[in-house]
């Protein structure tokens, strides 16, 4: 992937991860668990020091520390996350243990390290009936969005037996106004019946311009890139939620989310009309703190 980068860690109790941040703009967003998040940024004679973004967000030159409360888990309420600029070191420590998910771009602009509060995610629920779907939108681009350089990440969460990121759509080309150019890669949590582990299903399909062509089987740990193409749907399994966390970014000189959805199956979103969105929905926002 060019543009668009992923890291998951799995913490023990007391385990600490040094990241570098290097060309890349990075989200700290737990999974499961919380941690403390040490950021420093390195010199940069472009830009010696950052500036106030608002009360308690200046880093100047000097190192800042984040407490995320974080989750028990992705279906369990929504998270904390911390914002880490390019050029700058970062250490993610876990007193209890946790997963932790590290969502990053490659960008040119060096921003304030920013701690975002779970309470100040937007949550929206999209599609109706078999078509619900839950989107936390931790870092949406728009107006009111949080504030990145190229990154655009967030949250699906969509109940076992719906299809998600449907209808078929994509964003591998640049028309002003209608579509941006944005890679994207979808990890994957699915929830258990009891024992039985969860599974799901992620459609990719070749676009005019884009060449991937992906009918696979998705289960928690999972992980489909996405340079190109027709995406969707994310099939839920029925009995077992579906998690999804979206990475995106691309060349563009702004940073939007412009999707064109398949011709053939487009209309779709025309007979969610009068139909109820699914009853299962929202998921908890209630965070565990810790």
């Amino acid at each position: 992937m060019e543009w668009t980068r992923l890291m998951v860690l799995d913490l023990a109790p007391g385990e600490v991860y040094a990241h570098t941040s290097g060309e890349c703009e990075w989200i700290v967003l737990p999974l499961s668990g919380g941690c403390q998040v040490h950021c420093r940024a390195l010199p940069n004679p472009a830009s010696p020091e950052f500036e106030a973004r608002g009360p308690g967000q200046s880093l100047g030159s000097g190192p800042e520390e984040f407490q995320l409360h974080g989750r028990d888990g992705v279906f369990s309420g929504i998270a904390d996350f911390v914002y880490l600029p390019r050029d700058a070191d970062a250490e993610i420590r876990s007193a209890a243990g946790g997963r932790f998910a590290l969502a990053g771009a490659r960008c040119e602009t060096r921003l304030p390290a920013r701690y975002g509060p779970a309470a100040d995610v937007p949550v929206e629920l999209r599609g109706a009936g078999h078509c619900s779907r839950q989107v936390n939108n931790f870092a949406a681009a728009g107006p009111g969005g949080f504030d990145c350089d190229r990154l655009i990440a967030v949250e699906v969460l969509t109940p076992g037996g719906n299809w998600s990121s449907y209808p078929p759509h994509k964003h591998d080309e640049h028309h002003p106004g209608e579509e941006s150019r944005l890679e994207e890669i979808y990890y994957f949590e699915i929830a258990p019946h009891g024992d039985t582990p969860g599974l799901g299903y992620q459609r990719v399909t070749p676009s005019p311009v884009g060449k991937t062509d992906i009918l696979t089987e998705v289960r928690t740990g999972d992980a489909v890139l996405i340079p190109d193409g027709w995406h969707g749907p994310s099939m839920a399994a029925p009995g077992h939620d579906m998690y999804y966390l979206n990475v995106m970014a691309g060349p563009g000189a702004t940073r939007e989310w412009l999707i064109r959805d398949h011709p053939d199956h487009g209309w779709i979103r025309g007979s969610w009309d009068g139909q109820d969105v699914d009853p299962r929905l929202p998921f908890s926002r209630t965070e565990d703190h810790r």
